[in-house]
């Protein structure tokens, strides 16, 4: 089997969690499966880390678009124009397209992975111009492909809605951890000092990974988190760029009594990612609305104990395992931040326990796997 893969929604650091699923699925993709061939169309920004990843499969090829996806009015452009005038030169057997919209005519069959709709559940995310083309496109696609992966049962349930999807075309391949947030943390203390160096200072503190979208909630995070200060010791640290929910969370700062013990990174390296996770004495994540939630995997696989809030697919990927809270409820975040850093050691290392024995349910290869089934599905039809 010949696939092409629609790598031009990718911009490094910038589509979050889709990004991670994208690289380490096309990634165990390449490893396991070597009876696929891969041809990847890459824009300006990602070609050079995309030959980067796959550096080892030399029977992979490249084919570069000149244009930066930046521009996302010409990344649509040349989705639907060059996009398949390339495909049909390569001869690829199938398309997969993993960032929500695919090309409206195309050579071959297709596949679209379509993460959650969350431009339909939370419209002032984006722009109207923004949520306009994002509907038009999503619609198109799951019109032309044979085949929509999503990541979660949530997900498929959300799509089949919104969109009206036959559900016996969609398909789940959940998505995993990268091992080496289970990995033992470095002793000695290089690891400290870097983790100090990157907070500017040591102590505990709670965690947080999101860009500040408004579904991502951390303004109630930040709320909460002010409101327990007084007893506690802990910084709280938000990982993730300002984006259109910047506004309400900048005003939850201002009106934050213990605004000094709020630190926030942006560009942060894998590797400090892990000791961030690692080191956290609480993973807390406001979100209201996702698709999978990689962040609370993540944070289970390093034996870091989580609070979320039980929502969308949440539950599906931490079960028992984690502590909820209820976002409806005034005061409840709040409570259950104190309950958490109040639990006895014993009991924390039970929760921590029971979520890394959960997350190990989940791995790329399997949903490498997933992917490559629906693939030949469509392969097979006639």
């Amino acid at each position: 089997m010949h696939l092409a893969i629609n790598t031009l929604f990718l911009i490094p650091g910038e589509v979050g969690g889709s990004e991670t699923y994208f690289r380490e699925t096309v990634r165990a993709i390449a490893k396991h499966h070597s009876d696929i061939r891969l041809t990847l169309f890459t824009n300006l920004e990602n070609d050079a880390s995309m030959r980067e990843l796959l550096s080892d499969y030399t029977e992979t090829r490249f084919e570069r678009l000149n244009f930066r996806a930046t521009n996302r009015y010409a990344r649509i452009i040349r989705e639907q124009t060059e996009l398949p005038r390339r495909v049909t030169k390569s001869g690829c057997d199938i398309l997969w397209s993993p960032g929500y919209t695919a090309a409206v005519m195309a050579p071959c069959p297709q596949v679209l992975t379509i993460h959650d709709m969350q431009y339909k559940r939370f419209p002032e995310d984006l722009t109207w111009l923004a949520r306009l083309t994002t509907h038009l496109l999503v619609q198109a696609g799951v019109r032309r492909c044979k085949v929509i992966l999503t990541p979660s049962k949530f997900a498929r349930q959300e799509v089949a809605q919104f969109t009206g999807a036959n559900p016996d075309r969609l398909r789940v391949t959940p998505e995993a951890a990268d091992p080496a947030f289970a990995a033992t943390p470095p002793a000695g203390p290089g690891s400290s000092t870097r983790l100090a160096a990157l907070l500017n200072g040591a102590g505990p503190y709670v965690l947080t990974i999101g860009h500040s979208y408004p579904h991502k909630n951390l303004h109630a995070l930040v709320e909460a988190f002010d409101a327990i200060c007084e007893s506690r010791e802990h910084r709280l640290v938000i990982v993730g760029k300002a984006r259109l929910g910047e506004p309400r969370l900048q005003e939850a700062l201002r009106n934050a009594k213990h605004t000094d013990r709020v630190v926030r990174l942006s560009d942060v390296a894998f590797e400090d990612l892990v000791l961030l996770y690692q080191g956290a004495a609480l993973f807390a994540f406001p979100s209201l609305y996702e698709g999978f939630g990689l962040p609370v995997l993540e944070a289970m696989t390093a034996g870091t104990p989580v609070i979320a809030a039980r929502e969308a697919s949440i539950p599906e990927v931490g079960g028992d395992s984690i502590t909820y809270f209820d976002p409806n409820t005034p005061g409840d975040l709040e409570r259950m931040l104190n309950t958490v850093l109040d639990m006895a050691p014993a009991q924390l290392d039970a929760i921590v326990s029971a979520a890394r024995e959960r997350a190990r349910g989940f791995s790329w290869q399997k949903t490498a796997a997933a992917t490559v089934d629906a693939l030949r599905s469509i392969a097979l039809d006639p």
